[in-house]
């Protein structure tokens, strides 16, 4: 088959070499070798033999797009005989030269075609181009016979002029030279000059010389010295800026304002003025980190007494955890947290003033974090870098206040400060909430860690000191007499060193106590006394960096003098006036039963003393009552309140502590004094107490029982009538209670200052259902002292033996009322005795002379019960008796009206009402006993026979159910002052009372 292949190719060759000569002979160049015209005529002639144009078109168009490749590589002959295929035929093959022959005849005649048009074009650029080398030949001459003159010229006139000129300028490079010379002399000599300017610190003017030398050092680098002078000078450069990032870090320990403008000036000189700032920033961090471990590492080398160098290589993070073992001791723990602070705050002290240092120098406003620039005429460069120092002066304060923050809390975290006193404790507080107020002022930041990190220690630190307190006031309580502590009528908490930081400071101006127990001076107090109506501190006059000192200098302690024990001659007897408020000189004191007692206590009517009484009752009836335990309680509300103010997250954990205290103290008098054989008969209603105190009470006793160690121990002894029950006792136990209520109410506005808003309500709860409920404790106290004064069984012995069923009205009392009235006069001369010892106030005296007239009412109405025979006489009788008794009571007591009134006049008058209502009556009269409603219907002379068995009937029946109706004469009579209060609204129930 190749050999096919090759026999055909030859033949291909051949015939297209035939076809060429064949078409092409005629149209060679040799054609045109004679005259141009003979030449295009024979061409034309060729011409005209053509073929019709459109056919040849058709043959144009049917060429392959092959054959129209530019690519010189195409080889035609190649390409058709690879079109052939095994077994083609040779007519086939004559077929597709024909056509081949055919498209290369059209090709070459319209090729003819294209150069006979273009062929007058050719013959005038031809024309042209003669032209041109005719102009040519001519500008030749000229140049040669210009030459020529000027050749002339030269020899004749400018050899002597030039040869001046090469001297001349021969003589000025000399000159040049040597002023190179002296110039590198001095480059020579610029080292020494330089290391003196920095010896000096002018940083400045090293620059500039050394810039200055370096460009001169440029110019001249052709020469060979200068390469090595030049390196010598970038050394000297390097060198200076070494120095000045030794003298930027010195910024850090000791802002000097001149030092610092040299240094600013240099580096903007430099053109590094962001490079400055940062490097600022790193030593600033640097700084932090070196003052921190030398500060720790001092006070451990100083416990450790070895002087060992192994501390050295230690972390700060290291060091610190050994704090509680080795290193640092608990009396050296404070001292190194304040000299820790001390140091720190130098730190931010010179970063404040390198800030203020911008502000007025770069004309920044600091406190814009976008850099607001005051020079609108700085160029776009000194505007940019002014910028870019603001923003990283002010992202550089939080980046700082993070470092001293992270090494502060490592320290505090190191060691269990649970053990320690309550002074080092809150002294720590002191030292941590002012350099948390440092840093709110310094970044505005909230010192996150340091919350976290004293808020953690101080809820174990509080843990602690709150139970052994518990334990503490517990101790004084088992061990406690029940003794007045003797104090001036003037006595006040804020005369406690325990509440000195409050003292002089109005409840609403909370903040105004914050600082003044973290600032720990006057200067920072009344700063910010300025601002106490809207709570506010001004920081441009409060600023911690507003002053020279430190806010971390150790403050020598507030002097506080404890003078507020009464001393003989000066007790609450006195004559002295010099204690009394102008309010307690008025003849009539309204003291009542304090503010909440007045609105709370339902018992309470306000007492009518007489006019004539002295001023030293009124002083006696105003002295604070307190004892031991009371004062121990007072002076832990003191501390408890320190640590409240200086860490307010702990802040209800804090109040709910010292309600605790308070609960404690209030549940121990209540166990002491208030539970007896009396009271206890009545303990399952609880009548004349209120039930919030009724739920108090419930509360206390599952509480303080639920924890064995917080229990008091009842003490059963109640004493004898030679004593009147502990009454002396009862009156300082429960009246220092009302005292420490009264306290307790008073820090009510501190306490909601400073207690999260959604936690006040535990404290509103806590002073409604306890702190309000306190006076009402005094009468199961007090009653215990009252309800023995009358022999019950022999006064209603006496009423009985007196002939009631008489027919006359008798105008003289009967002598039982005597001795009633005797039975008191003796307790009323007895209470003037125990006056003399132990303040008794007014509201005390109210409760028992309330108490001695239902006790007589009770003698009262017990005794007519008895009455087996009764005339409408004989209850004129007993009216008149009962009068007699309530204007002899009135006459002792100095009181009006007499508790009780309402409930004997009632039983009285009820033996008048007829059938129909008087069995209303004793229906809605629940407050008396079975007995005594029986006696009264069998009295009852206009009730027929079947009326008065269905009232008998009727109140009998109850008996058999005890809930519904009291047995106990304290029960009767305290649920008629119910039915009546609730009967009678208001007015009535003040009659009552």
């Amino acid at each position: 088959m190749d050999n096919v292949k090759k026999k055909f190719q030859s033949f291909v060759k051949s015939k297209a070499s035939t076809a060429s000569l064949g078409s092409e002979q005629d149209i060679t160049h040799s054609s045109f070798g004679g005259d141009a015209v003979i030449a295009i005529h024979k061409f034309k002639e060729h011409i005209t033999e053509s073929h019709d144009p459109r056919i040849d078109q058709e043959n144009i168009d049917s060429i392959e797009k092959v054959y129209f490749n530019s690519d010189d590589s195409f080889d035609s002959s190649e390409y058709e005989l690879k079109k052939i295929e095994s077994g083609v035929r040779q007519e086939q093959i004559e077929v597709r030269r024909a056509l081949l022959k055919k498209q290369l005849k059209s090709v070459s005649k319209r090729v003819s075609e294209l150069i006979l048009e273009n062929h007058p074009a050719y013959a005038t650029e031809l024309r042209r181009v003669m032209e041109l080398q005719e102009s040519l030949n001519v500008a030749l001459d000229i140049c040669t016979d210009s030459r020529s003159s000027l050749q002339n010229s030269r020899k004749e006139f400018t050899t002597a002029s030039l040869l001046m000129l090469a001297n001349h300028r021969k003589r000025q490079q000399l000159q040049g030279l040597m002023r190179s010379l002296r110039t590198i002399k001095t480059l020579q000599r610029t080292d020494v000059r330089l290391r003196e300017m920095l010896e000096k610190e002018d940083y400045a003017g090293a620059i500039e010389l050394g810039l200055e030398c370096q460009k001169a050092a440029t110019i001249f680098r052709h020469y060979k010295c200068i390469s090595e002078l030049n390196s010598k000078l970038q050394d000297t450069l390097e060198m200076i800026e070494e120095q000045l990032d030794i003298a930027l870090s010195k910024t850090c320990n000791n802002f000097d304002e001149k030092h610092y403008s040299k240094v600013q000036h240099a580096y903007r000189l430099l053109g590094k003025t962001q490079t400055a700032m940062d490097q600022l920033h790193m030593h600033f961090a640097s700084t932090i980190h070196n003052v921190a471990f030398t500060v720790v590492l001092g006070y451990a080398e100083l416990c450790s007494g070895t002087g060992d160098g192994s501390f050295q290589k230690k972390q700060f993070s290291d060091l610190c955890k050994g704090l509680g073992d080795m290193y640092i001791t608990h009396e050296t723990f404070t001292p190194c947290l304040m000299g820790l602070c001390k140091a720190l705050w130098g730190v931010l002290v010179n970063y404040h003033k390198t800030r203020a240092w911008h502000e007025t120098n770069d004309g920044l406003s600091l406190s814009n974090s976008e850099g607001v620039l005051n020079d609108a005429d700085s160029s776009a460069d000194d505007n940019f870098n002014r910028k870019y120092v603001a923003q990283k002066l002010e992202h550089g304060r939080v980046r700082l206040w993070q470092e001293i923050q992270l090494k502060i809390r490592t320290f505090l975290l190191a060691i269990d400060l649970s053990n320690f006193k309550f002074n080092e404790f809150t002294q720590i507080l002191n030292l941590v909430n002012r350099l948390i107020s440092v840093g709110e002022e310094f970044s505005n930041s909230k010192s996150e860690q340091l919350q976290e990190a004293i808020h953690k220690q101080t809820q174990n630190y509080f843990h602690r000191y709150h139970s052994g307190c518990m334990e503490e006031v517990k101790m004084f309580l088992e061990n406690e007499g029940w003794e007045l502590c003797p104090v001036r009528p003037s006595f006040t908490i804020y005369q406690l060193q325990d509440f000195s930081f409050m003292r002089g400071v109005s409840s609403a101006n909370h903040l105004a106590v914050r600082t003044k127990l973290f600032a720990g001076s006057d200067a920072a107090l009344s700063a910010t006394s300025v601002n106490d109506v809207s709570g506010v501190a001004d920081s441009s006059t409060t600023g911690y960096f507003s002053y020279d000192s430190s806010p971390f200098d150790e403050q020598p302690d507030e002097e506080v003098q404890e003078d507020f024990l009464a001393t003989n001659g000066d007790d609450f007897s006195s004559d002295s006036d010099a204690d009394v408020a102008n309010e307690l000189k008025a003849d009539y004191i309204d003291e009542g039963l304090d503010s909440y007692s007045r609105s709370h206590d339902p018992y309470y009517r306000k007492p009518t003393l007489s006019r004539g009484k002295s001023r030293e009752k009124d002083k006696q009836l105003h002295s604070p009552v307190l004892t031991n335990s009371s004062l121990t309680v007072l002076r832990q509300f003191g501390k408890y309140m320190r640590m409240m103010t200086l860490l307010e997250p702990i802040a209800f954990q804090v109040i709910t502590s010292m309600s605790q205290l308070f609960d404690f103290y209030f549940y121990t008098v209540y166990k002491r004094f208030a539970v007896n054989k009396i009271t206890e008969e009545a303990t399952e209603l609880k009548p004349g107490i209120s039930l919030k105190l009724q739920t108090t009470l419930k509360r206390l006793t599952d509480e303080l029982q639920s924890n064995g160690s917080a229990v008091f121990h009842d003490v059963t002894s109640q004493g004898s009538s030679a004593n009147l029950y502990l009454l002396s006792e009862k009156i300082v136990a429960m009246e220092s209670l009302v005292y420490l209520a009264k306290q307790f109410e008073n820090l009510q506005p501190h306490l909601e200052k400073i207690i999260p808003s959604s936690k006040r309500a535990f404290l509103q709860q806590f002073y409604s259902q306890t702190i309000m409920t306190i006076s009402e404790l005094r009468y199961p106290v007090y009653l215990s002292a009252t309800d023995r004064l009358l022999n019950q069984e022999h006064i209603v012995g006496l009423i009985n033996s007196v002939k009631w069923d008489i027919k006359e009205i008798m105008s003289q009392h009967n002598n039982y009322v005597e001795v009633i009235l005797n039975e008191f006069q003796r307790f009323s001369k007895r209470l003037l005795e125990i006056g003399q010892h132990v303040p008794v106030s007014a509201d005390v005296t109210a409760v028992l002379w309330q108490q001695c007239g239902r006790l007589a009412a009770q003698a009262f109405v017990e005794g007519y019960s008895c009455v087996k025979k009764c005339s409408a006489e004989g209850r004129a009788l007993m009216q008149l008796d009962f009068q007699q008794f309530l204007l002899k009571f009135e006459k002792i007591t100095g009181t009006r009206p007499v508790a009780g009134r309402e409930y004997v006049e009632t039983y009285i008058k009820a033996y008048y009402y007829p059938e129909d209502t008087l069995d209303t009556w004793v229906k809605d009269h629940k407050e008396y006993s079975s007995k005594q409603l029986v006696a009264l219907v069998n009295c009852t002379p206009q009730l027929s026979k079947r009326v008065r068995q269905k009232l008998v009937f009727q109140i009998e029946e109850p008996d058999r159910d005890p809930k519904l109706m009291g047995n106990s004469p304290l029960v009767q009579l305290q649920n008629f002052a119910k039915k009546h209060r609730r009967d009678n609204s208001t007015s009535s129930r003040d009659n009552f009372n």
